[in-house]
């Protein structure tokens, strides 16, 4: 009889080994996957040109996992080796704190959470466990202690002369990428203007004002009411304009676009997503929202996954593309990739070139290939970057 304690702590152990170290990395790796598709063949004046390109992706989930984002990883579709390998000069890393149980396009309540047992399985600080802020305030975190382990490798972009510096350094390396933090969702506010700037002293750049649940801020297009701005949401988009926030539209609703398309002074961003006349989905943007975006020099963002393009070939990405240029001109389009955000994509970032490869298939020339792949991105967050006067 004296074993069963033993073996009851040896069972609990082995729980708690399960839950804590094997079940993050399970989640991630059945949720983040490369099902590879047929990618074009890669021409020499290709190679070239992708090799000469300042790339920007606007979005990527990879900070809510727990992996090393310095080392190269057998699971997810972003880390610095692989950034590297694709050529990025700029990536934009979201930090998510909260989606929905059941998380569907649809509708979904704010009531449930998936992020607070992901938050306790990849044993994050304490803090984290129970607070939205707090759980972005880590992702910051993270971000930094990469930069700064990297070897200079990686450089936090927090201003319009962060972004100077890294493309001038880059013409002597180009292995040097620059990492952007951005939010999904304000949530994270919990309800209180003042942690804006908590979030901005911490070096977010970017939001976006909903992710899939109506919050205090504003209604999301995957939310049970889907609707505006809120008071709230008001002063938000105010102090991030001033700030120097980039405002980013991406997931909310279409009342609450409206209502920011109507007040907003600075350049928008839809950061990851998809059309709906090339993907009639609830979450893509309308013509008279891309052109209203573009009305304010913003660029829309062209994502990776089925459910953004209807499809998952470089050929999906660029029609969405070729759509964008034909309604508001090619300086308003961009990539979104949406990788590590729980989506399926043929390729991962080391493997951009076959965007770049699709678009030169498709007529495109050189220089609107240089815009569509970073420069149109890179233009508006030097202009939003900068605190209003």
């Amino acid at each position: 009889m004296k074993k069963w304690p033993w073996i009851a702590a040896g069972v609990v152990a082995l729980g708690a080994a399960g839950f804590f170290g094997i079940a993050p990395a399970y989640v991630e790796g059945s949720m983040n996957i490369v099902e590879p598709v047929a990618l074009p063949k890669i021409s020499e004046d290709t190679k070239r040109l992708h090799a000469s390109l300042q790339i920007a992706d606007m979005h990527a989930d990879t900070l809510m996992w727990r992996r090393d984002l310095l080392n190269r990883a057998s699971r997810g579709q972003v880390d610095l080796p692989r950034l590297q390998e694709g050529n990025v000069a700029l990536q934009v890393f979201s930090s998510v704190t909260k989606t929905p149980k059941g998380q569907n396009y649809d509708a979904n309540s704010a009531e449930t959470d998936n992020i607070t047992l992901l938050t306790i399985a990849q044993l994050q600080p304490v803090r984290t466990w129970n607070s939205l802020l707090q759980r972005s305030l880590w992702h910051a975190t993270k971000l930094d202690r990469a930069a700064a382990n990297s070897g200079g490798q990686l450089r936090v972009i927090r201003s319009p002369a962060d972004l100077d510096h890294l493309f001038g350094v880059r013409m002597g390396n180009p292995k040097i990428v620059g990492g952007m933090l951005s939010i999904e969702g304000l949530q994270d506010l919990e309800g209180r203007i003042e942690n804006l700037d908590v979030l901005y002293k911490a070096g977010f750049r970017m939001a976006g004002l909903a992710h899939f649940f109506d919050n205090e801020v504003a209604g999301s297009m995957h939310g049970e009411a889907k609707s505006g701005l809120t008071p709230l949401g008001f002063q938000v988009l105010a102090r991030m304009e001033k700030l120097g926030m980039i405002v980013d539209v991406a997931h909310s609703s279409h009342a609450a676009l409206a209502d920011i398309l109507r007040v907003a002074r600075r350049p928008l961003v839809s950061s990851h997503g998809g059309v709906q006349a090339t993907c009639k989905v609830n979450r893509n943007l309308t013509d008279d929202e891309i052109r209203g975006i573009a009305k304010t020099g913003g660029v829309i963002g062209i994502g990776y996954w089925d459910a953004a393009i209807c499809g998952t070939k470089p050929t999906d990405v660029v029609r969405a593309i070729m759509h964008v240029r034909a309604l508001v001109g090619i300086d308003h389009v961009g990539l979104g990739s949406d990788f590590d955000g729980a989506v399926t994509t043929g390729w991962d970032t080391s493997q951009l070139i076959a965007i770049t490869q699709a678009l030169v298939d498709a007529g495109f020339k050189p220089d609107e290939i240089r815009k569509v792949m970073g420069g149109n991105v890179l233009r508006v967050l030097r202009a939003g970057l900068a605190p209003m006067a």
